[in-house]
């Protein structure tokens, strides 16, 4: 049911998360009010006061109970009766950046798409190579889009303006938007890419500048904080079941086979429990947010010892950033700031080697990483309709003259986020949820070492 007015709730989303309180203040910024009448003539037109209120849960908000849901007020996604752009003198900018995602072209295509048919802007830009491309000393050439530059991109995976990774100045960067003359900035990327938009929008706003900055979320973990599904996430968890269906395939050809897949995750195991739901031929999944064991009566080479003896064959499904307590990290980062992780997987093939050639099982496994196969695939039809709303109503956001914000959909509405709830912390997997329990009744394991209500929810220490 829709609701009007603006929800302004400050919630500590957890005891140990935080010592500061989370805002939980919806309201979305906006340049100004609208001047010019919208130029579509064919649809419904969103009031701004329109809002609808949604219960959120533990699955789409990390640092909450389980017994605690959050019932925030968000403003309504869609195209405004007025807009603050005159539409004929309006420059757009897209970037991309981070790792590559199913979907990603589908979104440049769906907002140039609008921008020009819907709206008849001036001009759309592509910046090149991510953040780097506003920076004059990186001699990335500006690309101009058009209807007909990205007519079929949407078949092609990857992004057709290329990526990068690490920090920029926003300073620089709203430099090169005022040289460009550009109106609307439309920055598609991750929790890191949506902290650098925030920090340009808060520079544009500090020159008193009207420019337009709006996100559109990406990141193939499923792992941003209040989005409940990610675009490109339906398409990863489509590809890692193949990979799992091989895996079980090698498993069965020989005796006591053992298949093992490596999959995205480094802070979340969504994508590999999503798979393990989807094919029902997974005997043990690790995630990073369940701190297994590997030795002792409960650990995972007894557990794997046991499914041989009576079944001879297994298959494991592992997030890259599971089981991070058993190794040593090197304390490198990548450009973006994160830390370099060990290889998980590494270890427990030379741990399954040992336990098993010390027990005298005969054994062989089929090691499997189709990460990057994942991450380049073009979207399926499911995340291709996502990305062409996500597209739109990004343009209708820009339009309007709303900043500060990202275009999401939360459970099955469409809405603006503003940048902050989007970047208040990194969404985890709760294994004290249905969602867990549903994925363990699938694989049938038991529990690798500490009981569930022994582990920390998300957003704990």
């Amino acid at each position: 049911m829709a609701a009007r007015g603006k929800s302004t709730t400050k919630a500590t989303t957890s005891p140990a998360a935080s010592s500061a309180p989370v805002d939980h203040d919806t309201t979305i910024p906006r340049l100004g009010a609208g001047a010019f009448d919208n130029p579509l003539g064919y649809c419904r037109f969103m009031d701004d006061a329109a809002r609808v209120r949604i219960e959120l849960t533990d699955e789409e908000v990390s640092g909450l109970s389980g017994n605690e849901d959050l019932a925030l007020s968000f403003e309504l996604a869609g195209p405004r009766a007025k807009v603050f752009f005159n539409p004929k003198k309006t420059k757009c900018a897209i970037v991309t950046c981070g790792g590559l995602c199913p979907g990603i072209n589908d979104v440049i295509r769906a907002i140039v798409m609008e921008a020009y048919h819907a709206y008849d802007v001036a001009a759309c830009f592509g910046i090149r190579f991510g953040l780097q491309g506003f920076i004059p000393r990186y001699h990335h050439d500006i690309m101009e889009l058009t209807p007909d530059s990205v007519t079929d991109i949407h078949e092609f995976g990857g992004t057709l303006l290329g990526s990068s990774r690490g920090p920029q100045p926003p300073e620089e960067i709203v430099d090169a938007l005022e040289r460009m003359n550009i109106g609307i900035l439309f920055v598609i990327g991750g929790d890191g890419s949506m902290k650098a938009a925030a920090a340009i929008q808060a520079e544009v706003a500090r020159r008193g500048l009207l420019v337009s900055v709006v996100g559109v979320p990406k990141t193939i973990d499923n792992d941003v904080n209040f989005i409940t599904r990610s675009f490109g996430f339906d398409t990863a968890v489509e590809q890692a079941t193949r990979a799992i269906r091989s895996a079980h395939t090698e498993a069965l050809g020989a005796l006591n086979g053992i298949g093992m897949v490596k999959l995205m995750g480094r802070h979340s195991g969504f994508i590999a429990a999503q798979s393990v739901l989807a094919l029902k031929e997974v005997n043990f999944v690790l995630i990073p947010e369940y701190p297994f064991e590997l030795h002792g009566e409960k650990g995972l080479l007894s557990a794997l010892t046991q499914r041989l003896t009576s079944r001879h064959h297994a298959v494991i499904v592992v997030a890259e950033g599971a089981g991070q307590h058993l190794v040593r990290a090197s304390g490198e980062r990548d450009a973006s700031g994160n830390l370099r992780l060990p290889d998980i997987c590494g270890l427990l093939r030379s741990a399954i080697d040992e336990h098993l050639n010390t027990a005298n099982v005969p054994y062989t496994l089929k090691f499997i990483d189709p990460s990057y196969i994942i991450r380049s695939v073009p979207a399926n039809a499911n995340d291709r309709v996502y990305c062409g709303f996500l597209g739109q109503n990004a343009v209708h956001a820009g339009m309007a003259g709303k900043t500060g914000m990202v275009v999401a959909r939360v459970q099955d509405r469409y809405v603006h986020l503003p940048f902050h709830l989007v970047t208040s912390a990194q969404k985890r997997l709760n294994i004290r949820s249905d969602y867990w329990r549903a994925v363990l009744e699938s694989t049938g394991q038991q529990h690798l070492g500490p009981d569930l209500s022994e582990c920390p929810l998300p957003g704990e220490a």
